[in-house]
């Protein structure tokens, strides 16, 4: 992107360790996007949320944007990814159920 500028992180060594995530739960009400990344794992009764991420919609549609960006530079690298046996099932939390925060 043209107006991108530098700038440095910080990045804490228990975070650049990073968490393992095979789930993400995206929820939104009028002013926010929540992303809770979970782990579900054979043996556990149900998924157990690692992180949540609270963003707004700019910020989400940013990601959106890049996430997409890198994966069509990771396709061309590597060959498409398969989505081929991926469970599609959501498992509704709390009062989110619906994909929309009342």
């Amino acid at each position: 992107m043209a107006n991108e500028k530098e700038f440095s992180i910080d990045l804490k060594q228990e975070v650049a360790r990073g968490s393992y995530s095979n789930l993400a739960i995206i929820t939104h009400s009028n002013s926010e996007f929540i992303i809770d990344f979970a782990t579900m794992l054979p043996g556990l009764p149900k998924p157990e949320v690692g992180n949540r991420i609270i963003m707004t919609p700019e910020h989400a549609k940013r990601l959106y944007l890049a996430l997409q960006d890198n994966i069509n530079k990771y396709e061309s690298q590597n060959g498409p990814i398969s989505l081929g046996g991926e469970p599609k099932a959501t498992f509704p939390m709390g009062g989110f159920g619906s994909g929309k925060k009342s």
